[in-house]
């Protein structure tokens, strides 16, 4: 999430705005979910987001290592916690994937099966809590989540929930905001000057993504970093053709960080 929004409205999460910049974060409102409140977006402000020159190239860049890091996906099933408006989920079902995006804002789930719908794409959709996922034991072959857990109040348990629904030798891939990055200073300086939107966003770094997914059982793979360039647009553009460069050296730096990790076969 460097610069794209956390993507959706799940119990337990609190979303943010496009790039943490501009009306993004005067557009977001609080809501109170089961007790908790949220910050949801618009599907309007993800809208916006792309067609800004950095949220082109940003979500692009994060979209692409996610799918990267997540495999060969033809005729696997596909679980996207945090669906959002469903840019993940429809690009997975292109490449051959049975996708299920979960989201609890119907907003969100509303935008995700329209853009399924407009691309020809069969994606289920159904409102649901990241923390309870509402499926039975080793359903899913790959779980992903992208900017989303970055805002759950119990970031183990959801994690715990994917491991669940994934079958032995399954992946689990977070996508999220680094800590060491422009991006992480930038918006921790919005925080502090009001701006509510990025008070409950959590920066990680590889090491506390890495402890995340061992807390589920999980075995972690790797940590790749994107998004190196500063948040603003003419960087996006001059950079974001050579963003990979530095991926292979580092993640000091990245904005936005991947984690995958895969359930051993001995985890039921």
């Amino acid at each position: 999430m460097p610069g794209s929004p956390p993507r959706g409205g799940i119990t337990g999460l609190a979303r943010a705005g496009p790039s943490g910049r501009g009306d993004a974060g005067r557009a977001s409102r609080w809501e109170e979910n089961e007790g908790e409140q949220t910050v949801t977006v618009a599907p309007e402000q993800y809208a916006r987001w792309r067609r800004s020159a950095l949220g082109e190239v940003t979500d692009r860049i994060e979209l692409d290592l996610v799918l990267t890091l997540a495999g060969p996906l033809a005729g696997k099933r596909v679980l996207d916690v945090g669906c959002g408006d469903g840019v993940l989920a429809v690009a997975a079902a292109t490449r051959g994937a049975q996708v299920t995006g979960v989201d609890n804002s119907p907003r969100m789930l509303g935008a995700a099966k329209e853009r399924a719908t407009s691309q020809g794409m069969m994606v289920r959709l159904q409102q649901a809590d990241a923390r309870a996922l509402p499926f039975p034991d080793a359903s899913f072959d790959v779980a992903v989540a992208m900017t989303s857990l970055c805002m759950v109040t119990d970031a183990e348990a959801a994690v715990r929930e994917m491991a669940r629904v994934i079958l032995p030798g399954g992946r689990v891939v977070i996508g999220d905001p680094g800590r060491r990055s422009l991006w992480a200073i930038w918006r921790r300086l919005r925080q502090r000057l009001g701006n509510t939107t990025w008070r409950e966003v959590r920066f990680w770094t590889p090491q506390e993504l890495n402890g995340l997914l061992r807390s589920a059982g999980l075995e972690p793979e790797t940590v790749r970093g994107a998004v190196y360039y500063p948040p603003v647009g003419p960087a996006a553009r001059l950079f974001g053709p050579i963003d990979g460069l530095p991926r292979a050296i580092t993640t000091l730096g990245a904005a936005f960080l991947a984690a995958v990790a895969w359930k051993h076969p001995a985890v039921a």
